[in-house]
């Protein structure tokens, strides 16, 4: 390549590079999440096979849908688009490329390491800490690629999607690092140094605003770059777009807490969560509305143009999503929706209208483009369009009404004060049939996407390849028009004062909660897990149990009713992570210990039919063949200790002889009970000790 040129030209290598890396994931991330949802639909799709079961399928599917399709697609509209806002090419092509196979190396580890079972067991960080601090550099050379750019831009001004792009950097930073913070206590395996109820205010704080930080301010950047581009003309309102970009930037971090309301969560930290959830309806509707005024006096064309149905239905659905969001923190609506498939809903209805459907208006924009030639048939996107609406609508609408469903059920109270559906079974009956439904709904999306495929690869094959576009050429004053604004030249200062706005709501909330003591009731000590009883919660953590089955009791009527005395900060305080939960597919178990004799656990791990004919909960059968790793529990408890749990040092000095024991004594009852397999070091047995000291370790 002649130097000169490489020069004066964009790096746009790299933005095809993501691009096909967003269409490869993209169809495993979609093909996954249909298979884990007819796993719902229809137990036996839950295999023999360890690592096909639904709780290890349904975390790859998360990180695939958010970290590998979504990630990848972020990454080349950025790529994209930096270097034309900033009228200069990527500030390394070594960096472009380092960033580009580290970010494929952290997808194909999670893809290896999660359907193993090795998970820290956190929604969207679930993955391990070697590969946490791969993630880190991979950022971080990210950042200083992206810094860097600015930094010899030639164009004085940064436009509104430059904004958002720096607020992601720097808030998906801090949400990693504070979130990922662990102790390893083996080569793949650690515990958070965050437990119970900080851990829980800190997993939904870095939760929520991953789905802040991640999946909407960059694809907001992407939406004011790619919107005005395809329509040729300026974004309806630059002053709105200020008040946008500060708003959300300032009010989203606050917002965590309402995923833990009716918890043991302070209730400060949950009214705060909510107020800043209903604050953020403002500024949400706001961007979604600039975007589409962008549109006005311009519809008719919609008609014809597949990319801007695309664009369109985008926000529209980034719209629906966020008046659903704080509509669902208020305290009276999420007593209803918590925990149900009514937040399946919402979320997927962002997830695949929001983010799905701007990703492939922006890959339909750009294929022809970087390729130089002509999109290879619009009737085909046309049909993707329409087949993509379809599967969105039955998969959001069976949901809505499944979990609206759900909750009711579990809420009905008869005149007499006693519950109408007493079996938990019957309430997840009732919806099964909507689950096919669901599924349904995934078939069209994934056949709208596979014309997608076909599509564009028609079209790559009937374009060329250039070396690079030559810098200037797709410059359109059209969005990056004016001079320098304020703070809109001044990239430090713009940076700062972002981190700052994250800064503040991280702090007033999180910080009076580390010193959780002054939330203890001196009164009610906790004891912690003993050595068997922790090796049997970290393999409910590796079969992803806490997917489906949740450990907080709310106080409310029903609740009490169904499964006994609220939850309290005291009972899980030395818990890591925090087993509090987001989704009931089945009942919670906070105070299941004792409940049931050992030899009910045993048959029901084994086989859930067996004690309850209409379960669609899988069987682990491999938990009666592999054995207890004894090995480890020293270091565990060591681990542990270190963190502030009240081990005795004879407690971790005999951990494995005392796990022996307690396992000896549980596998002989269950031989007294009729078990005939050999199970003296089963890990079934370690399960069992876990799920019997489930509510048992509290006292006055």
């Amino acid at each position: 390549m002649d130097k000169q040129l490489k020069i004066n030209s964009y790096d746009d290598a790299i933005v095809r590079q993501f691009i096909l890396a967003t269409l490869a994931w993209g169809g495993i991330a979609f093909l996954v999440g249909l298979f884990a949802a007819l796993q719902l639909a229809y137990w036996p799709f839950n295999t023999s096979l360890e690592w096909l079961s639904f709780g290890r399928i349904r975390p790859l599917h998360t990180n695939a849908a958010i970290f590998a399709f979504a990630g990848n697609a972020i990454f080349a509209g950025i790529y994209h688009s930096t270097q034309r806002l900033l009228r200069t090419r990527m500030f390394s092509d070594v960096l472009s490329q380092l960033h580009f196979w580290g970010w494929q190396l952290v997808i194909v580890l999670a893809a290896i390491t999660l359907p193993l079972g090795l998970t820290q067991g956190k929604e969207y960080a679930e993955l391990e800490w070697p590969i946490d601090l791969l993630i880190t550099t991979v950022w971080v050379l990210f950042a200083i690629n992206v810094f860097g750019t600015i930094y010899r831009r030639r164009e004085k001004h940064m436009y509104v999607a430059i904004w958002f792009y720096i607020a992601t950097i720097v808030t998906v930073a801090v949400l990693h690092i504070v979130n990922s913070a662990a102790i390893p206590f083996s080569f793949m395996k650690s515990y958070p140094v965050w437990a119970g109820m900080q851990d829980a205010l800190i997993q939904w704080w870095y939760g929520h605003n991953a789905v802040a930080f991640f999946l909407t301010t960059p694809f907001l950047g992407l939406m004011y770059y790619y919107i005005p581009k395809a329509v040729n003309a300026p974004i309806y309102s630059y002053r709105l777009s200020i008040i946008h970009f500060w708003a959300l930037v300032f009010i989203y971090i606050w917002a965590g807490p309402h995923h833990l309301l009716y918890t043991a969560l302070p209730d400060w930290a949950q009214t705060l969560g909510v107020v800043f959830s209903v604050m953020l309806w403002a500024p949400s509707w706001g961007g979604m509305l600039n975007g589409l005024l962008t549109f006005k006096g311009r519809w008719g064309q919609a008609r014809t143009e597949p990319v801007w149905k695309f664009f369109i239905a985008a926000l529209t659905f980034y719209g629906m999503a966020t008046f659903e969001g704080p509509l669902l923190s208020i305290k009276s609506i999420s007593s209803v929706g918590h925990y149900t498939d009514w937040i399946v809903g919402h979320v997927h209805g962002g997830a695949l209208g929001w983010n799905g459907f701007l990703t492939f208006g922006m890959i339909y924009y750009l294929v022809p483009k970087l390729w130089k030639t002509e999109l290879f048939s619009k009737k085909m996107a046309e049909q993707h369009f329409w087949l993509g609406l379809t599967g969105i609508v039955l998969y959001y609408v069976s949901m809505v009404v499944a979990g609206i469903t759900q909750g009711l059920m579990w809420k009905a109270v008869d005149g007499n004060g006693m519950l109408v559906y007493p079996e938990f079974v019957e309430t997840v009956m009732r919806i099964v049939p909507l689950y096919w439904v669901r599924a349904l709904g995934g078939v069209l999306y994934i056949t709208g996407f596979v014309l997608m495929l076909i599509n564009i690869y028609k079209t790559v094959r009937s374009g060329s390849r250039p070396v690079g576009t030559p810098i200037g050429n797709l410059q359109n004053n059209n969005v990056n028009d004016g001079k320098p604004r304020l703070l809109e030249g001044y990239a430090t200062y713009f940076t700062v004062l972002s981190l700052v706005a994250i800064l503040v709501g991280t702090v007033i909330e999180i910080y009076p909660t580390l010193n959780v003591h002054k939330y203890v009731n001196p009164e009610i000590t906790t004891h912690p897990f003993s050595a068997l009883e922790q090796e049997g919660r970290d393999l409910y953590v590796r079969e992803g149990c806490y997917a489906c089955h949740s450990q907080q009791i709310r106080p409310l009527v029903d609740e009490k009713l169904r499964y006994g005395d609220p939850s309290t900060i005291e009972e899980s305080i030395y818990d890591r992570p925090f087993q509090w939960g987001s989704k009931r597919t089945g009942p919670d178990l906070a105070r299941v210990g004792k409940k049931y004799p050992d030899y009910w656990h045993y048959q029901h791990m084994i086989d859930p039919r067996l004690m309850q004919p209409k379960s669609i909960m899988p069987s682990y059968e491999w938990l009666v063949k592999k054995k207890i790793d004894y090995s480890q529990l020293k270091k565990k408890l060591n681990v542990l200790q270190n963190l502030g749990v009240p081990y005795t040092d004879d407690e971790v000095r005999f951990a494995d002889r005392d796990a022996q024991e307690q396992a000896r004594v549980i596998a002989e009852g269950l031989k007294e009970q009729g078990v005939q397999e050999k199970i003296e070091d089963r890990e079934i047995l370690a399960i069992i000790a876990y799920l019997q000291a489930l509510g048992q370790k509290g006292g006055r």
